[in-house]
C-alpha cells in the first residue's frame, strides 16, 4: 500500500517542523513538503499533488479560507485545518469546514510527545482525510447564509416522557453533515444531543455558527442542560456528554473520564447513556466519520427499542463509523444524508 502524501501549510516554522515529526512517525504517511503560505503551497502542489493538506487559516499574503475556496473549485484535495485557539482562529476554522475542509484540529503542543494521544489523533485524522470523498465547488458558491437571529423561542416546560430524544454522532466530514441535518429540522422537533469529534473551543464556535443558520436553537452543552424541544446540544470538546433523566426531564451530564475509542467526547459514551435512560423513546443517528466510535452504542440503543439510522456510503465523506454500525446490524435504516431529517420528523412520538 502506497504512503499517504501530505503537504503542510503553516506560517510558523516551528509548527511545520512539529507536524512533520508527528506525521513522519507513522510509516504509512510521507510528508512531501511544507509551505509557509498558500502561494508557496500552490507551487508545491504543481510539482507533486498531495493526498492530504494540513492548513492553517491565519496566514500572511493569503489567508487559509481564500486558499481553500480556490483549491476546492479548481483541484479538490482533502484538507485538515489545524488552527490556534484564538477566537478568530476557531471561527475561521469552522467556516473552513463549510468551504470543504474535512476536519478541524487544534495546533499541537510544541512539547508534544510523538506517541501522545494528541499526536495520534492528528495521524488518525490525516489517514481518515485521505479516504474522503470530495466534490468540486464552484468559485462563487456561497456558504450557508446566516439568519442574523440568535434568540429563538423554544419550549421551556418539562419534556414529556412521550417525547423522543434524538442522539447524533459524527466525526470526519461530520460538521457539514450535522449542519445539513439540523438545518432541515423543524423548530418544534424533539430535543437533540450531538457528539462531533472536535477539540475544545472549536465546538463552541461550531454551535454558535449552527445557531445562526438553523431554525432550531443550537448551543454548546453545559452540565445540567435540559434536553428540550426545538434545541440541539453540542458536546463540548474534551468532555464526554451523557444523557440522564430525572422523572420526565431529560438532561445532560458532562465529565472528564478517559477517552473512549481515542475520543473525548465519544459517540459510544453518549449512545450507551441514551440507551439506558431513554430506550425506546430515542432515535440514534450515526454519520460520516473514520473508525468505529458509536457502532456498539447504536446497537445498544437498537436493542433497547430505539429507532436507529446510519448514513449511507454514497453521502458520507468517510464511510467508517456508519459502516461499522451496519456490520453490527445496529441500524434499522440506512439512508442518504438528505433523507435523514425527513425520516426522523415522520417518526411520531407515540411509535414504538
Amino acid at each position: 500500500m502506497s504512503q499517504i502524501k501530505v503537504l503542510i501549510v503553516d506560517d510558523s516554522a516551528v509548527i511545520r517542523q512539529s507536524l512533520t515529526e508527528i506525521l513522519g512517525h507513522d510509516p504509512s504517511i510521507k510528508v512531501i513538503g511544507t509551505a509557509a503560505d498558500p502561494y508557496i503551497a500552490a507551487k508545491r502542489i504543481a510539482e507533486e499533488v498531495p493526498d492530504v493538506i494540513t492548513l492553517d487559516v491565519e496566514m500572511p499574503r493569503m489567508d487559509g479560507l481564500t486558499f481553500l475556496k480556490k483549491l476546492m473549485s479548481q483541484h479538490p484535495i482533502p484538507v485538515v485545518v489545524i488552527s490556534s485557539l484564538t477566537a478568530k482562529g476557531t471561527e475561521s476554522a469552522i467556516l473552513a469546514m463549510e468551504y470543504g475542509a474535512v476536519q478541524v484540529l487544534r495546533k499541537p503542543s510544541l512539547t508534544a510527545d510523538l506517541r501522545s494521544e494528541s499526536a495520534q489523533i492528528i495521524i488518525d485524522v490525516v489517514k481518515g482525510a485521505a479516504k474522503a470523498r470530495l466534490r468540486r465547488r464552484s468559485p462563487g458558491q456561497e456558504v450557508h447564509k446566516v439568519s442574523g437571529k440568535t434568540d429563538k423561542p423554544y419550549r421551556e416546560s418539562m419534556a414529556q416522557t412521550t417525547d423522543k430524544v434524538i442522539a447524533v454522532g459524527a466525526s470526519t466530514g461530520g460538521t457539514e453533515a450535522i449542519l445539513k441535518f439540523l438545518k432541515a429540522m423543524p423548530g418544534d422537533c424533539n430535543g437533540i444531543v450531538v457528539v462531533q469529534h472536535m477539540p475544545e473551543m472549536f465546538t463552541r464556535s461550531f454551535a454558535d455558527r449552527l445557531n445562526t443558520i438553523c431554525d432550531i436553537s443550537v448551543k454548546e452543552a453545559v452540565h445540567g442542560d435540559s434536553v428540550i424541544r426545538g434545541r440541539a446540544l453540542i458536546a463540548p470538546g474534551n468532555k464526554h456528554m451523557l444523557l440522564k433523566r430525572s422523572g420526565a426531564r431529560y438532561y445532560v451530564e458532562l465529565n472528564d473520564e478517559p477517552p473512549v475509542n481515542r475520543h473525548r467526547p465519544s459517540v459510544d459514551v453518549l449512545f450507551h447513556s441514551v440507551a439506558k435512560y431513554a430506550g425506546k423513546n430515542s432515535i440514534g443517528i450515526i454519520m460520516t466519520g473514520m473508525g468505529g466510535d458509536g457502532a456498539a452504542g447504536l446497537l445498544e440503543m437498537k436493542n433497547a427499542g430505539a429507532e436507529t439510522i446510519a448514513q449511507n456510503e454514497q453521502s458520507c465523506v468517510v464511510f467508517g463509523m456508519p459502516k461499522e454500525a451496519i456490520k453490527l446490524d445496529a441500524a434499522n435504516k440506512v439512508l442518504p444524508l438528505d433523507h435523514i431529517a425527513n425520516y426522523v420528523t415522520r417518526i411520531k412520538s407515540s411509535e414504538r
